[in-house]
């Protein structure tokens, strides 16, 4: 079976939670993200298979209404993003570093995993709304050729939404960048 990913991002903490319980209540899925997020907002992040993945997200969709701020349903999600939302992520070598900072957690982890589809890159680092004034991250490495191609496809997709705040590529970064990224 392949791994799914869906998340829904909550204006509202109290709607947040309500709407969390229903989820996990509604399919057999793992709860991975459930917190409160800068400026007062709530995620949900669940995994699974994709038929109870998408169980899970119409369900909350459905109780979440007008709170709801941006949604995910990835049914193949790439094998790096769930590590890199769980700061589980070795690095082996660091090369050319790109990083993509975006409004909201869902368009981020779509671009995330739109970027570690497009070349052969590592994902370094998803951060999600936390002591950032709600904004997102994510930080990747691998050859300048690649993480360009890769911070681009997530821009393109991030941007279409209208929630980019800027992307970077750096190809030769100082090796004390990453002591503070990692």
């Amino acid at each position: 079976m392949k791994q799914s990913l869906g998340l829904i991002e909550f204006t509202s903490i109290a709607k947040g939670i309500e709407t969390t319980d229903y989820m996990i209540k509604a399919a057999n899925v793992e709860l991975l993200v459930s917190k409160t997020i800068c400026p007062g907002k709530y995620i949900s992040l669940v995994c699974g298979d994709v038929d109870a993945v998408n169980s899970s997200i119409n369900t909350g969709l459905n109780i979440a209404g007008n709170s709801m701020v941006d949604y995910l349903l990835i049914p193949n999600v790439h094998h790096d993003v769930i590590p890199a939302i769980t700061g589980s992520v070795q690095v082996e070598t660091y090369e050319a570093l790109g990083v993509v900072e975006c409004y909201t957690v869902a368009s981020l982890i779509m671009g995330a995993d739109i970027a570690a589809k497009a070349s052969k890159i590592t994902l370094i680092e998803i951060r999600v709304g936390m002591g950032i004034g709600g904004k997102s991250f994510f930080t990747l490495t691998g050859r300048v050729s690649d993480v360009m191609d890769s911070v681009e496809k997530a821009a393109q997709y991030i941007q279409s939404h209208g929630y980019l705040v800027n992307k970077t590529v750096i190809p030769s970064p100082h090796r004390d960048i990453y002591k503070f990224i990692l």
